[in-house]
């Protein structure tokens, strides 16, 4: 019952435009990309894949739940970044919390191979693929003493109070709405990976911010 709740009041938060929600993403990473303890260049360099969830929103009362849409990118294989994907974030926990939080989340995948297979349905991070909380440092000298092993690193910017946070048990799900009405078409998810082609001012301006991370 919590969860219906949390979810009706999300939504009624959540932006009516895809271009919009490409926008915040762009934000986010403008936000990070400012943060001395932020995402190591080497990290993106290196990983093949990103989640940006903006204003992803935790509530909870011993019972936890959290929502959140944002869009996904893979690499090329000339090495710059698809077109975004539209996705949502959904989950529930039990343990010892209280309070309300918005948190802007950016995971970051060492394979695109699966982000691409989330076409198939969804899959739960910590379940299906466990997530880590990733190294900081902008210069290459903070992941000298790191070993980039993980599947996928997460990286958060909260506001508000909150305790007991975590991703876990998250379920990660393809848009197909938003996707269909931001490219007019009926595109699956993996097409849209598999392309970067797109002029959309907003999607040229998230490219441009992930580029520069």
């Amino acid at each position: 019952m919590l969860l219906s709740v949390f979810i009706v009041l999300a939504s009624a938060t959540d932006v009516s435009k895809e271009a919009e929600r490409v926008n915040k993403s762009t934000e986010v990473l403008k936000a990070f990309g400012k943060m001395k303890e932020s995402i190591p260049h080497q990290l993106m360099s290196e990983y093949e894949g990103v989640v940006i969830i903006p204003g992803l929103l935790n509530a909870g009362l011993g019972v936890g739940a959290k929502r959140g849409k944002g869009v996904a990118l893979v690499k090329l294989p000339d090495g710059k970044w698809s077109d975004p994907v539209f996705i949502t974030l959904t989950g529930g926990s039990v343990g010892l919390q209280i309070g309300v939080q918005s948190t802007d989340l950016v995971l970051v995948f060492r394979h695109k191979g699966v982000l691409a297979k989330v076409k198939n349905g969804d899959f739960t991070i910590g379940g299906d693929i466990s997530a880590a909380a990733g190294p900081v440092g902008r210069s290459s000298q903070a992941t000298t003493d790191y070993k980039l092993e993980a599947e996928v690193y997460s990286y958060s910017r909260s506001r508000g109070l909150f305790a007991g946070i975590s991703i876990h048990g998250s379920n990660l799900a393809i848009d197909k709405d938003a996707n269909h009405a931001f490219y007019n078409n009926k595109m699956t998810s993996s097409e849209i990976f598999e392309t970067g082609k797109s002029s959309d001012a907003a999607v040229v301006g998230l490219k441009s911010a992930l580029s520069s991370l």
